[in-house]
């Protein structure tokens, strides 16, 4: 339960600070998912650019969360484009 409450704190947090970034407003809700969803899209992307694996365990420091606002940012931008 706590390990899934600590999830929601870090979305919640990771998503508000990717929407100041970016200007995005959302609500409470959003910004948990959007933090959760650009969690999963930046360590997939730092993956990919050999900042770590997927298949390694994740702690919350500031390497990760920078990874997850960025990810959190790049979803925010390409659901900008699609709305295009």
């Amino acid at each position: 339960m706590l390990t899934i409450l600590s999830w929601l704190l870090f979305g919640a947090v990771v998503g508000w600070i990717a929407g100041i970034i970016t200007g995005n407003r959302a609500s409470l809700l959003g910004n948990i998912v959007l933090g959760i969803v650009g969690s999963f899209v930046g360590g997939f992307v730092a993956s990919l650019l050999g900042f770590g694996s997927l298949s390694g365990g994740f702690s919350f420091n500031l390497v990760n969360i920078l990874i997850s606002v960025g990810g959190a940012c790049l979803v925010i931008f390409v659901v900008r484009l699609v709305r295009k």
